[in-house]
């Protein structure tokens, strides 16, 4: 019988450690922003890891890049893993890194054991996951499964006016075409970012399906004055709008059950003390796992906004910049994450992912499981975020046996060839 190689949780972790250096911060997280130089110099690492554990890489039109490890039968679907490089500013060193640097340790993993499959497994570092640089999030997956146009992905500017694709051929990632092969699954390893596995004692999240979201860009345009000599009752206060919208965001979110909503980004005009605004440019991001609810929310949200504009007499201007439905994952992938976790010995349990990854774009096009780990604290987009080296290398075992078995490939369901993951101890 063949066995099911052990990963190197200790190889993992140094590898999360060495690209955590690109782009790092004073507070022990990091900063690397979508298609900036420490984003190039991490892309060029992968790059180099992959072709050393014998895989050929490519990239496509929107910066995507894709290691594949050649199957015995051409033909055959692909299976493939992933997440993004990319980080919020002051983000931690594990969302999206970690699922890239797990699906490399179990490429090496096969690479060192001499495991061939029938089916080629490509591993993938999707472009603009975060979407803070340029917006929406997850341009490069969404493009990818044909969600969102590539020319609208390479025209988007972000704040200081780069254009996307002018930014992708500085950094020597310009690539050809879009899409590739017949994805027989897709398998995303990812921390929680958020606190249920901790609370729960689990180790293992077997994601269900991702939480659909929305979001929208307000500009509230009232009229600047002096602070001194300008009355109370003749205001146009574009921020006191603004204050209204956040105020009625919490309040619905609130009354909707697992409903979310955020105001992350608020831009002051003039923004300066003895002045009123005049004019206040902010996001709205809902969120919730069920697309009718979340409709509803919209709906209250988009009431609140302009009875908090007309009560302040400001112009309102209101665009959707994203519109992402909920998404079920699929039953046999996520029936593989179960078994996978339950053959390492692994506490495991249902989840619903409340960020949005990657995989919820994929979902659109292919049968998708998504595994999660532990976060202390649930804290994530924070220098804080932090995860246990033996958590992180559970995960990636429970990865390899769940890729191993959509390749059909009878060492997912045999014993493990090493008695224990070689762990490093937390610094």
């Amino acid at each position: 019988m063949s066995l099911c190689p052990g990963i190197d949780g200790a190889r993992l972790w140094a590898s999360l450690m060495s690209l955590a250096e690109i782009g790092a911060t004073a507070g022990g997280g990091v900063t690397r922003l979508a298609l900036d130089d420490d984003d190039r110099r991490a892309r060029d690492l992968f790059v180099r890891w992959c072709r050393d554990a014998g895989c050929t890489v490519r990239v496509d039109a929107v910066g995507n890049l894709f290691a594949r490890r050649a199957g015995r039968d051409a033909a055959a679907a692909v299976v493939m893993t992933g997440s993004h490089l990319d980080t919020q500013p002051g983000g931690g060193r594990f969302d999206g890194a970690y699922g890239v640097m797990a699906g490399l340790e179990v490429l090496r993993t096969l690479h060192d054991a001499g495991i061939d499959t029938a089916a080629a497994i490509e591993l993938v570092a999707w472009s603009n996951e975060e979407g803070t640089r340029f917006a929406p999030s997850m341009m490069g997956s969404m493009a990818y499964a044909g969600l969102i146009d590539a020319a609208q992905v390479l025209d988007t500017r972000d704040s200081a006016g780069r254009r996307y694709g002018d930014e992708l051929a500085r950094i020597g990632c310009a690539g050809q075409g879009l899409g590739g092969d017949a994805i027989a699954a897709y398998f995303e390893a990812h921390i929680e970012q958020g606190p249920v596995l901790e609370a729960r004692g689990a180790t293992i999240g077997a994601v269900t399906g991702g939480q659909g979201q929305r979001w929208y860009d307000l500009r509230l345009l009232g009229s600047a004055a002096h602070a001194g000599s300008t009355p109370m009752a003749g205001r146009r206060d574009a921020l006191l709008g603004a204050a209204r919208v956040i105020e009625a965001a919490r309040r619905i979110a609130s009354a909707h059950d697992e409903g979310r909503v955020t105001v992350g980004q608020l831009h002051v005009v003039p923004n300066s003390r003895n002045v009123v605004p005049g004019e206040v440019r902010m996001t709205l991001d809902i969120r919730h796992p069920d697309d009718r609810v979340r409709n509803a929310m919209d709906e209250a949200l988009q009431a609140a906004v302009h009875a908090a504009a007309a009560a302040e007499g400001l112009q309102l201007t209101i665009e959707r910049v994203l519109d992402q439905p909920a998404a079920a994952f699929d039953a046999a992938c996520i029936a593989r994450v179960r078994d996978a976790a339950r053959r390492e010995g692994y506490s495991q349990l249902d989840i619903v992912s409340g960020a949005a990854h990657d995989a919820v774009a994929i979902a659109r096009i292919a049968p998708v499981g998504m595994i999660f780990v532990p976060c202390a604290g649930g804290i994530s987009h924070n220098e804080a975020e932090s995860a246990t080296p033996a958590d992180l290398a559970a995960g990636c075992q429970v990865l390899l046996r769940a890729l191993l078995g959509a390749c059909g490939h009878p060492a997912a369901q045999a014993p493990r060839s090493t008695p224990t993951l070689a762990e490093a101890s937390t610094p």
